[in-house]
């Protein structure tokens, strides 16, 4: 090989390892780029869940809004149970109302809001369990309908996407009578309603499956043998 040539091979050489350095702080700006998108949706969207989401406290047909770039919000399946001694007393298909986008995702169940990015999950839920020596009363927010929307836009893109999410409320009350009781809620963030539960106050807090769903329980008993009383809060969730 001459000389001349090595220098045209040396040249081609650098501008591919060039080329191949350019691509790669391409990607990882983007990388970067997305996440935050994704990070500013997962907020928004946590924000707006609990806005408009108060089945506990309101009867009858209110409105929110939920507003965002890129993901998906649907309903999904979950269960909450009331056990005694014996085994589940009442089940609820609470369901949860869940939007993701890239490695967040956000999840209303059970009167709060998860919220999830990469291994940390927080539940924000006010635990509607309200017990002492002789009574025990469980709230549960039912949702019901179908739900199921998405925003695809990039990251770049010039806003999010908003929509208005109705809520159409009912109560029920069904009393359990006296019992040794235990609490269970269907979700996959089980260290994070493990945690919320115990600092409200329950006791021998597992984990456990109910069914052949794939979805576990956090199992949560309540101290004492008192007298319960479930409420439910029948909630028909539309978005349009």
């Amino acid at each position: 090989m001459t000389r001349g040539q090595s220098a045209v091979v040396g040249v081609a050489v650098l501008v591919a390892a060039t080329v191949v350095a350019v691509a790669a702080l391409t990607a990882s700006v983007g990388t970067v780029v997305t996440e935050h998108a994704a990070a500013a949706d997962s907020r928004r969207v946590a924000a707006d869940l609990r806005t408009a989401l108060h089945p506990a406290r309101t009867t009858g047909t209110t409105t929110g809004r939920v507003a965002f770039a890129r993901g998906r919000l649907a309903l999904q399946p979950r269960d909450v149970r009331v056990l005694n001694e014996t085994g589940p007393v009442a089940t609820v298909h609470a369901n949860a109302l869940r939007f993701s986008t890239g490695r967040h995702t956000v999840t209303y169940l059970a009167g709060g809001v998860l919220t999830s990015a990469t291994a940390r999950t927080t539940w924000d839920a006010p635990v509607a369990v309200r017990a002492d020596a002789d009574s025990l009363v469980v709230g549960v927010p039912a949702l019901r309908g179908s739900v199921s929307i998405a925003a695809g836009r990039t990251a770049r893109g010039d806003g999010a996407a908003r929509w208005t999410l109705r809520s159409t409320v009912t109560h029920r009350r069904r009393r359990l009578g006296a019992g040794r009781y235990r609490i269970a809620i269907e979700t996959t963030h089980t260290d994070a309603v493990s945690a919320r539960l115990a600092a409200a106050g329950a006791t021998a807090t597992t984990v456990r499956a109910f069914d052949d769903d794939g979805v576990p329980s956090v199992v949560a008993a309540i101290p004492g043998r008192p007298t319960g009383t479930l409420l439910v809060h029948e909630t028909t969730v539309s978005v349009s």
